[in-house]
């Protein structure tokens, strides 16, 4: 059996802030990345604390689990007729994708501890 931590640490969702990358779309909350790289420095332990407390009450916010898709075109497709022409962009919280990115992280960890992919 995985034994997962619901814990996260400071170390950890620092990590996880820094490796956003700083030109992409806005999300939901309209927070760019760079901005909550520099806000992390203040918060991150009460950053912790919330997603500490989402991973041992398995409760979220009805807010963090909205998003929006949009569709763009993928430009230079000679036939527009095809699914393959475009491309879905999901706007998300950015408290969401750092979440998101912990649970990668211990997943693909699980994965290669096991022998779980080829």
């Amino acid at each position: 059996m995985l034994n997962i931590s619901p814990t996260i640490s400071t170390e950890e969702i620092s990590k996880l802030i820094r490796s956003l990358l700083n030109k992409k779309v806005l999300g939901l909350n309209s927070i760019p990345n760079k901005v909550l790289k520099v806000a992390a420095l203040i918060i991150i332990k009460d950053l912790v604390k919330v997603a500490s407390y989402y991973f041992t009450s398995k409760i979220i916010l009805k807010s963090l689990k909205e998003f929006i898709t949009i569709v763009l075109y993928k430009e230079g497709k000679k036939d527009y007729s095809l699914l393959g022409s475009y491309k879905p962009i999901t706007l998300k919280n950015i408290l969401v994708k750092v979440l998101e990115k912990h649970i990668a992280n211990i997943i693909s960890k699980a994965a290669k501890e096991y022998r779980l992919l080829p």
